[in-house]
């Protein structure tokens, strides 16, 4: 069927709600990821065709409310407001309705149309919360759908909800939200001098709604007041009524507004929300309460951690054995064979080399990034990550962070462009780059198959832990003298601790394959580019014009082969094909056989510490600006050169 037209449905709620879910379960792999138009804030984008209509689904940044505490608070509220889409599907969590709704209540007060999605059903049923969905919809005046979107209940419901208010046939007739005499006085009156004196700004937003921001004190909205014709005149106004409202209620007005809000839902809440029997301390419960705990929770952190990386280990080094063997002593020589026969000597030894960088690329890099991105997945979407973060809370704040930067911190282990995007998270400009400072340092899985494919191949996996909690604790003494440097104090953790859920394995292998697709797509091209290069040098006798002039850092401080230099060099473009071009120019994967223990430790420390890839400096640029991120890449250069140095003295003292 043709399609009638294209509409827009942007889905609303924060990360707990599983409204990451509803958008896979609506878009599939039909996705776009990019930034909203002049904020580096991540916008996911897909479309869909339903019921004759092309439907483009947004899915606005995860928050908790339409205040400025962040900048992806201020992206979302002024699209709704602004951009006005078809349709907003608030997506709420049916276990936790009460504290949802305040977000709700902020929707209606932008008069959005809204459909809402009533999901995580199945998890209320179990805390023995029964909503009456009918009686919600009625009290709000806006469709509410139950779901279940993890299992694709109530999906396709929700999508014949959307398309019967867009064509009219469901009529919305949300409620306006009303609160206490004397604030309501002092909105209609100040609404009226909004409508009145700011013309031009009341036109893009509804006057009530700004006159409820001037009310709370909204720092974005009083500075567009400030900046329009008569603003001041307003603003003067506005204070006014802040002022009686203050000495009425004995609080800010900001917090007077919230408490307004959360009374209105708390008492719809109440209305519509039964409990049908006694909950019993489910299972996830007890294990949110254990792993939570300020006694026992900190071994399990570091139990998660271990067996993290011990799994990793093991089933990369099974990997590693398997596909080394499969390309270098059948796919390559045989390869090599027919090619030989067809093909000019230069030629071969270029085609040969990119050959060789898919086989290093598969048999060395792909072993350990692959599980990683498979546990990692799972402590995502199993809710563990919030509890890792409360946990960390304490020993963040030494380093002027609190504990939702170890969130960041631990995307780190899998790839620091991600870690760095999401310092997002984080409240304040300092706090944000503070926490992009450190993440750079934390090994991503890139790094990590230098760490385990060398070190802890050859050396073992003590080893390889030692040089990872080496690597912690100069994470966590950069940031204190980072904080100190850069002074202020940091704000206190506030983060819903969302309930422990069974990984979807749908849902985990889709993670897992995006990321695993991202990482060839990127790094491959590099791989085959920099191996035939790398060949070019060798066979043209180039390679030493390299070498020779860096003889004295690269051997005499560090200690290491000449050779090394080139990989090192060209790891900037990404930190894996550090051993993988060791491991053409040394003619083989057996490490051992070209670099004594010493060498690998060393070589491992500087390639972890050194600047970050291409990618992750192009985030950083992209975050804090140019000049922050050379910055970053200076410090980490002048650190991997001091340390490796330090490191090899030391460890050849003791090894002699």
């Amino acid at each position: 069927m043709e399609a009638k037209r294209c509409i827009t449905v942007a889905l609303a709620g924060n990360a707990n709600v599983g409204k990451s879910v509803v958008f896979n379960q609506l878009t599939g792999l039909n996705q776009i990821i990019g930034n909203w138009p002049g904020k580096t804030v991540e916008r996911a984008e897909g479309t869909l065709h339903f019921g004759g209509y092309t439907i483009r689904i947004l899915d606005l940044p995860g928050i908790y409310s339409l205040s400025t505490f962040s900048m992806e608070e201020i992206v979302a509220r002024d699209y709704i407001a602004i951009e006005r889409p078809d349709i907003i599907v608030n997506i709420v969590d049916a276990s936790a309705l009460e504290r949802n709704l305040y977000f709700t209540i902020q929707l209606l007060e932008l008069q959005a149309p809204i459909v809402m999605a009533l999901n995580q059903m199945d998890f209320a049923a179990k805390k023995g919360i029964e909503i009456d969905v009918d009686s919600l919809s009625k009290i709000l005046g806006i469709p509410v759908v139950p779901t279940v979107a993890i299992t694709g209940v109530g999906i396709k419901e929700l999508l014949s909800t959307v398309i019967d208010v867009v064509e009219g046939k469901v009529q919305l007739s949300a409620t306006k939200v009303e609160y206490g005499k004397e604030i309501e006085e002092n909105l209609k009156k100040l609404e009226h001098i909004v409508q009145e004196k700011l013309t031009q700004l009341s036109a893009t937003y509804l006057a009530r709604w700004i006159a409820i921001k001037l009310l709370e004190n909204d720092k974005d909205i009083v500075e567009r007041v400030r900046a329009s014709e008569s603003g001041d005149e307003v603003l003067a106004v506005a204070d006014e009524f802040v002022n009686q409202i203050e000495r009425v209620h004995g609080e800010p007005s900001s917090i007077v507004m919230v408490s307004e809000r959360y009374g209105i839902a708390t008492r719809i809440a109440r209305e519509v929300t039964r409990i049908i029997s006694p909950p019993k301390l489910a299972f996830e419960q007890r294990l949110a309460a254990i792993t939570a705990d300020r006694l026992l929770g900190y071994p399990i952190l570091a139990a998660v951690v271990a067996v993290t990386f011990g799994i990793v280990f093991v089933a990369g080094n099974f990997l590693v054995g398997v596909l080394e063997s499969l390309f270098e002593e059948m796919l390559l020589p045989a390869a090599n064979i027919l090619l030989s026969q067809a093909l000019p000597q230069i030629f071969l030894e270029v085609i040969s080399g990119g050959l060789s960088g898919i086989g290093a690329g598969v048999a060395i890099a792909l072993p350990y990034i692959v599980p990683f991105y498979v546990l990692l997945a799972i402590l995502e979407d199993s809710g563990y990550l919030p509890r890792a973060a409360y946990l960390t809370d304490n020993i963040m704040h030494r380093i002027g962070l609190h504990g939702k930067a170890f969130i960041p911190l631990l995307l780190g282990y899998g790839c620091n462009v991600p870690a760095c995007v999401g310092c997002r998270i984080l409240e304040t400009d300092r706090e944000r780059f503070l926490a992009g400072f450190v993440v750079v340092l934390v090994p991503c899985a890139a790094r990590t198959v230098i760490i385990i494919g060398l070190v802890g191949r050859f050396l073992g996996l003590p080893v390889a832990l030692a040089l990872y909690l080496f690597d912690l604790a100069l994470v966590l003494g950069l940031g204190r003298l980072a904080f100190k440097v850069l002074p202020g104090e940091p704000v206190g953790l506030i983060m819903e601790m969302p309930p422990y859920r069974r990984p979807s394995l749908v849902a985990v292998a889709k993670k897992t394959w995006t990321r695993t697709r991202d990482f060839v797509y990127m790094a491959f091209p590099l791989i085959i580019v920099g191996s035939i290069f790398l060949q070019l040098l060798m066979s043209t006798g180039l390679i030493w014009r390299i070498v020779e002039p860096t003889a004295p850092l690269m051997s005499g401080w560090l200690g290491l082969p000449p050779l090394a230099t080139v990989p090192i060099i060209f790891g900037v473009l990404r930190k894996e094909l550090t051993l993988i071009l060791l491991a053409e120019l040394a003619g083989t994967t057996s490490f051992d056989q070209v670099l004594s223990p010493v060498q690998m430790i060393v070589f491992a420390l500087v390639t972890m510490i050194y600047m970050p890839c291409i990618a992750t400096i192009a985030a950083l640029a992209r975050e804090f600006g140019w000049k922050r991120a050379a910055g970053v890449c200076v410090v980490d250069i002048s650190l991997a050169l001091t340390i490796g140095g330090i490191a090899y003295r030391i460890l050849s003292f003791m090894v002699g």
